[in-house]
């Protein structure tokens, strides 16, 4: 099996850098307060750096064999999963209430949030959601241990993290002038809330 999915290193990472851009790309939690941060120009460097730096993390934990530790414990992914569905509700209905009040809505109306503040929210929506140890630890680690090259297809899967977090922040970072309006903003923030919602419900059902 390993030597159908690659035989070389660069074959390993360029299977890593895949899987996990197609994990990570998909709009969710995580995504939409990368790109609400870039569209304020807020920290958006810190946040970069603890997503990309928390996906390599996972990823490295994940190809050590923990995953396997991790599955045998369901109980601590059904509080993860608790816990990361209140906190996403309560960032939700945070959202929901910039989005329906106009004076708010414009980030030069309000001061901005501290460093702190920030990459503690970072952490929370990164580390709060289990789908996070679902797809980084068990199913990016389970298929880089079938690699021959299993730590190079972990840096190749790091390597698209930090790729798709610097150009969502950068691009958002572009797109701030447009979305300059507190018109725009009612349409992100009502979307934040949308996604933060969504997701939160998803932890509980799911």
């Amino acid at each position: 099996m390993p030597d159908i999915l690659s035989s070389s290193p660069a074959g390993s990472a360029a299977a890593g850098f895949s899987l996990a851009i197609a994990l990570i790309a998909a709009i969710g939690a995580q995504n939409a307060f990368v790109l609400r941060q870039g569209l304020r120009r807020e920290h958006v460097v810190p946040v970069i750096v603890v997503c990309a730096g928390s996906d390599a993390l996972l990823i490295g934990v994940g190809i050590a064999g923990m995953g396997g530790a991790l599955a045998e414990h369901p109980a601590a992914l059904a509080a993860a999963r608790w816990l990361g569905a209140a906190f996403l509700l309560g960032y939700a209905v945070l959202a929901a209430r910039r989005a329906l009040r106009p004076g708010a809505l414009s980030p030069a109306d309000r001061p901005p949030a501290t460093l702190g503040a920030t990459v503690l929210a970072c952490l929370a929506f990164t580390y709060l959601n289990p789908h996070v140890y679902l797809d980084t630890v068990l199913l990016l680690g389970g298929v880089a241990r079938q690699h021959p090259h299993h730590w190079v297809f972990g840096a190749g899967a790091a390597l698209a993290s930090v790729v798709w977090f610097t150009t969502l922040g950068a691009a958002a970072h572009r797109l701030a002038p447009v979305l300059a309006r507190p018109a725009a903003w009612r349409v992100v923030d009502s979307v934040v809330a949308l996604v933060m919602a969504a997701v939160a419900v998803g932890l509980v059902l799911g």
